[in-house]
């Protein structure tokens, strides 16, 4: 019956995300509390959704404030430097200028929303893209895969923090095994860009090619003196920000709690500026901190309930003990087209907790199953179920039919590379 109800409880929750029918923050709360009420249990409600609010707390908290981190870094124009440098160096080659799209790519994706990263890359790249005559969808398939890769991953960015909250996980005990397969799937995109990038300068006229580096052999880079030292304290401050994130010495909410407190000091002195520049970047983060905490709710329900235990039970009886300790690799390689076509909420609160509680009866830790979980984001990221897809689209000016015919091979082949990785690098095993 629990576990009947359970399955009912994410369905439910899967049809009015994907049909549309209700938000995300509306459908992850009346799903479980439906389904909680029908089985006998609404008189604990409260008491469920307190236990379930309490777990995901801390992951809103280093949301909230990631987020405005890196809100107050791009507005400061921290990557500006590196986008004019890669641009420069670029000498009007495609192969130089892809290379360098996949760099500035890679590191912008850090900022954690998708919106913001396109528009950054695009107004750096897209106009010499189209001064060269290089095919526009280069550049949306190499920010979408940085964008899967990095922003899908890190304990701020979407995906990584619906798993972390509806796992209840720790996020750098959750974060800090991924980072040498990061390492290893940024330094394929690269390669990836490097080969985009030669087939484009197969199909680019030689006397263009030759205008366009003499362009930029005579232009001036602009004089960055009006930010000051303010831009190298920035770089400083995130590069210690990092590095004391990876080493865990403290929370990675406290962390970058002091950075936003320190950033908004520095780049913004005035009292008035902090504040406008809080509610800014509140407009990204608090949609998101809020359906963490739906999320809560959501767990918090179905595990207390029991709901989570026996469809767990109902999934292990028809898988043979054998093949148990393959659910991490079979959570990683099912995620790809799962994610391709759900959206992050119906995946991450509906299929993610019933893998991690069926790998749990193998004695696997839920933290590889968020792992194997997030590989999907590349798919995610070129897929009809991602919001910043359309607004990149838009940006170069092509329909999501075109685009998916030009990205899908290369990104299928990019994100199975990343779940080799994770397995060779130990971030997921394979018992």
């Amino acid at each position: 019956m629990l576990a009947t109800l359970g399955f009912l409880t994410l369905g439910t929750f899967m049809v009015l995300v994907m049909r549309k029918y209700a938000t995300a923050f509306a459908a992850i709360i009346a799903a479980p509390v439906l389904f909680a009420i029908i089985a006998g249990r609404g008189a604990s409600l409260g008491d469920m959704a307190v236990e379930g609010i309490e777990t995901v707390a801390p992951t809103a908290v280093l949301l909230l404030f990631a987020v405005l981190y890196f809100g107050v870094m791009m507005d400061a124009g921290l990557f500006d430097p590196i986008s004019k440098g890669i641009i420069r160096l670029s000498k009007g080659d495609p192969v130089r200028i892809c290379v360098g799209t996949a760099v500035l790519a890679l590191l912008v994706a850090l900022d954690g929303d998708g919106t913001t990263s396109y528009m950054i890359i695009c107004s750096a790249f897209l106009p010499i893209y189209r001064r060269l005559g290089i095919n526009p969808l280069v550049i949306a398939t190499i920010a979408t895969m940085a964008l899967g890769t990095i922003s899908g991953t890190t304990p701020w960015g979407g995906a990584a923090t619906r798993a972390i909250s509806v796992l209840h996980l720790d996020a750098a005990t959750y974060f800090n095994p991924l980072i040498p397969s990061l390492l290893l799937t940024s330094a394929l995109i690269i390669v990836v860009a490097f080969f985009l990038g030669r087939g484009q300068r197969k199909r680019i006229d030689d006397a263009v090619l030759a205008e366009v580096a003499r362009e930029l052999r005579e232009q001036r880079s602009e004089d960055d003196q009006a930010r000051g030292w303010r831009l190298w304290f920035n770089a400083g401050l995130t590069l210690v920000l990092l590095v004391l994130l990876v080493a865990g010495v403290a929370e990675p909410a406290v962390l970058f709690m002091a950075g936003l407190v320190i950033a908004l000091l520095v780049n913004h002195p005035e009292l008035t500026e902090q504040g406008e520049v809080v509610r800014k970047h509140a407009a990204n983060a608090v949609p998101v901190v809020v359906l963490v905490l739906g999320a809560g709710i959501f767990t918090g329900i179905l595990s207390e309930t029991g709901m989570v235990d026996a469809m767990a039970n109902t999934l292990l009886s028809v898988v043979p003990h054998s093949l148990g300790g393959l659910i991490p690799l079979f959570t990683a390689l099912i995620g790809l087209p799962l994610s391709f076509f759900m959206s992050n909420d119906a995946y991450f609160f509906g299929i993610l907790p019933v893998l991690a509680e069926s790998a749990g009866h193998h004695g696997i830790e839920a933290y590889e199953i968020a792992r194997a979980g997030v590989i999907g984001q590349m798919l995610h990221s070129i897929g009809p179920a991602s919001a910043p897809l359309w607004v990149l689209l838009g940006l170069i000016d092509k329909d999501l039919g075109e685009f998916q015919r030009f990205a899908l091979l290369r990104v299928v082949v990019v994100s199975l590379g990343m779940v080799a990785f994770t397995v060779l690098t130990g971030a997921i095993t394979l018992n």
